[in-house]
């Protein structure tokens, strides 16, 4: 699947598009993390735990969209974006979005 944040993607043409696919996780916070962010916030320096969390929630987000455009045969996503949003207290989204095309 070719993943791309623009509108076309370079030497390929687009022969089909099958519209908006999304994949989101809701991922809440780790007691264990926020004691290590409390520390670093006194401390300085990269929430690593939170770095991490982000990460898998991205990864996770990206594989249910990629399933969403195999499911309509699609074979690329372009305008892919991110968005994220607080659902309950310590609790966030992270949604991938982007429209599922066919290329040649």
């Amino acid at each position: 699947m070719i993943l791309v944040n623009t509108e076309s993607i370079p030497g390929r043409t687009i022969t089909a598009y099958f519209g908006v696919v999304t994949g989101s996780t809701v991922r809440a916070k780790h007691v264990g993390r926020d004691i290590a962010a409390w520390l670093k916030n006194v401390v300085g320096g990269e929430l690593k735990g939170y770095t991490e969390l982000l990460q898998e929630a991205r990864q996770e987000a990206i594989s249910r969209m990629i399933d969403e455009a195999n499911s309509l045969s699609a074979n690329a996503i372009v305008n892919v974006r991110f968005a994220t949003c607080s659902v309950a207290q310590g609790a966030a989204e992270l949604l991938a979005y982007g429209t599922a095309v066919r290329v040649e």
